[in-house]
């Protein structure tokens, strides 16, 4: 596999097959993430990416799952998807889901139909990263979308076929705005309905445009109790009617919750309120990763 820069993908995706589509993010203005500062991007050449799979099912006995990179590969047109699909189909049959990284204003570019035709081509997960509910802190990180058009685009997933995976991040508001990013992700969520939520905690490395913010005390970062407190209001404000698998175990997280919503949303409410009470209960700054 030929690849270029470092390659990023979803933690659930540590045992899939990386097939590089595209290079970098065609955003690439978060002031959160420091991912592809270090890359141009542009599309890789299809030959390039059909080579790699050549030289994947020569390499390879079994693949159960292949991930799409760089950073929204679904900007790709629809033509050039299905020639990737297709000889992924072709040369692993075993394959049971094919999953990509998925930009909002990439949803919102394809139509119901084109969706559907990617679902029945073996795309069964599209990851989005719609960060916080709040248009305000959407405006703040330079996200590029509103919180309108997140819910839109994780709801025409849903209603595609295709399972939604979408990503929040505690306190991305700091002090000054963490009620209402708790409020509106709630609101957000509940809106969405989607099938998996994944709740990261803020954790900024070199290369990330708001570190300069928060050295020059512009943004204030929450402690960790307070970002235990912001997920409490975030679950209180969260009502789903479909199951919706929560997550809020990442690495970069202080305390990990794993549940469903909304069997199991009163159960982790609870333990939040524990640990507000028992700061031993949460992870320490050291070990904190992304």
């Amino acid at each position: 596999m030929q690849y270029i820069g470092d390659i990023y993908r979803p933690p659930s995706e540590a045992y899939s097959l990386l097939l590089q589509v595209t290079v970098g993010c065609s955003h690439n203005r978060c002031t959160f993430c420091s991912m592809y500062k270090a890359k141009q991007f542009r599309l890789r050449p299809q030959e390039d990416v059909l080579a790699d799979l050549d030289w994947a099912r020569a390499n390879y006995s079994y693949v159960k799952k292949i991930f799409l990179c760089d950073g929204d590969a679904l900007c790709l047109a629809n033509d050039k998807l299905m020639t990737v699909l297709s000889r992924i189909k072709e040369l692993f049959p075993e394959c049971e889901q094919v999953s990509t990284y998925g930009s909002t204003r990439d949803v919102l570019m394809k139509t119901p139909a084109e969706l559907e035709q990617l679902r029945d081509a073996g795309i069964g997960m599209v990851y989005l990263g719609a960060e916080s509910g709040s248009d305000q802190v959407l405006e703040m990180i330079d996200k590029g979308v509103t919180n309108a058009q997140n819910i839109e685009a994780v709801q025409k997933i849903e209603e595609s076929g295709i399972k939604s995976s979408v990503t929040f991040i505690s306190g991305l508001g700091g002090r000054e705005m963490w009620e209402e990013h708790a409020v509106m992700t709630g609101k957000a969520i509940s809106a969405m309905q989607p099938t998996y939520v994944g709740l990261l905690t803020l954790l900024l490395e070199p290369g990330a445009p708001m570190r300069d913010d928060v050295m020059s005390g512009k943004f204030r970062l929450l402690q960790p109790e307070e970002v235990v407190a912001e997920t409490l209001l975030l679950l209180k404000n969260t009502n789903v009617t479909k199951k919706c698998v929560f997550r809020s175990n990442h690495a970069s997280n202080y305390l990990s919750l794993r549940g469903d919503l909304p069997d199991d949303r009163e159960e982790m409410m609870e333990k939040l309120r524990t640990a507000l009470s028992d700061s031993g209960m949460l992870k320490d700054e050291r070990f904190r990763l992304l």
